[in-house]
């Protein structure tokens, strides 16, 4: 089909080998991203709540009967299961087609517990006991990875987040490498792997750093800091071989997502990016194998954080739990997401 006569949206989904999910957990806002080709979803504790806090009404007859009687996590832990499950058993039949990255939903443990191994571990265990097509999302600490490499090795599908470097990423590609090989020594089939950057989040935990120390760097350059990269962390990825998919997420902007058109990843694309790109007129073009400004490269790298963020070995796994926008990250989860569901 002409591009010129598509919108981006559904030329992405049906031109490209690119795979977008939706991220939001409204129901109105679910349903039409699944009509522009949406495949999957991604939440978060915010999400959830958000959606909990602004529409009740539709949530009453989806909630677990016993909610009013729990308290603490297991309450959190309920709500997280009744709204990631009321999306998993609607899209079952997308997962049921067996297409890459096709009808997952995306259900993340209690960021609280961000470096609790045991914690986060037995939460995954009981997460993946729920539905066959949900993604258990861990946060990409030493801890998390750790977890990640587990959740592998029981057949899980998972995705590692609260991740915004190109060491994170590689950690956990190398996670699944070790993870998959147990799975298969014991007979189990590996489930889907996702490795999380969150682009936009990252552009905008530099764009302090580069105020807060003078720094001679346009906002044209901050603001290719996350795509520099995820293209980074995808050529990496293809030269080693990984089966790992990338996943771009917390966008600013449509060009978050334009500039990677194209790639095999599983996109994560907020109904407010959604609109931008919607707005966008063809034709439209494959970009990801175009290559980031080498002066912006350039200009960033004078910063300490985009050499942690873009260098390979940039941190060690150890360091990814003390990285800016970690903190940033981890602190709305809780603070928006889980501990307001604990007293919803």
């Amino acid at each position: 089909m002409d591009g010129m006569k598509q919108n981006f949206l559904t030329w992405l989904a049906q031109e490209t080998q690119s795979v977008w999910w939706h991220d939001s957990a409204n129901i109105a806002e679910q349903e039409k991203a699944f009509s522009l080709g949406a495949r999957g979803m991604t939440t978060n504790p915010f999400l959830v709540n958000q959606t909990l806090q602004t529409s009740p009404e539709e949530w009453k007859g989806v909630l677990s009967e016993d909610i009013a009687t729990l308290s603490g996590d297991a309450k959190a832990t309920s709500l997280i299961k009744s709204v990631t499950g009321y999306y998993a058993e609607k899209i079952a039949p997308l997962f049921a087609e067996g297409e890459f990255g096709s009808g997952y939903v995306c259900a993340q443990t209690n960021p609280n517990k961000s470096g609790d191994y045991a914690y986060m571990l037995e939460q995954a265990k009981l997460y993946a006991s729920w539905y066959p097509n949900l993604v258990i999302k861990l946060p990409a600490t030493n801890a998390g990875i750790r977890v990640f490499e587990e959740c592998v090795a029981l057949g899980f599908n998972v995705a590692a987040s609260v991740s915004f470097t190109v060491p994170q990423v590689l950690a956990v590609a190398e996670a699944r490498v070790r993870g998959k090989e147990r799975a298969l020594a014991n007979g189990i089939k590996a489930g889907l792997s996702i490795a999380v950057l969150m682009v936009g989040r990252l552009d905008d935990y530099l764009r302090d750093v580069a105020h807060d120390q003078n720094a001679d760097i346009s906002e044209a350059y901050i603001l290719l800091a996350g795509t520099a990269c995820i293209k980074r962390a995808y050529t990496i990825f293809n030269e080693r071989g990984y089966d790992t998919v990338l996943m771009p997420a917390g966008c600013r902007g449509a060009h978050h997502i334009t500039s990677l058109a194209g790639a095999k990843m599983i996109m994560s694309i907020s109904p407010k990016i959604q609109k931008a790109l919607l707005e966008i007129e063809g034709p439209f073009e494959q970009k990801i194998d175009e290559a980031v400004d080498p002066k912006a490269i350039e200009r960033l790298l004078s910063l300490k954080e985009f050499r942690k963020a873009y260098e390979p070995d940039g941190m060690s796994q150890e360091e990814f739990i003390t990285f800016g926008s970690s903190n940033r990250t981890t602190d709305q989860f809780i603070n928006g997401g889980w501990n307001p569901l604990l007293t919803l």
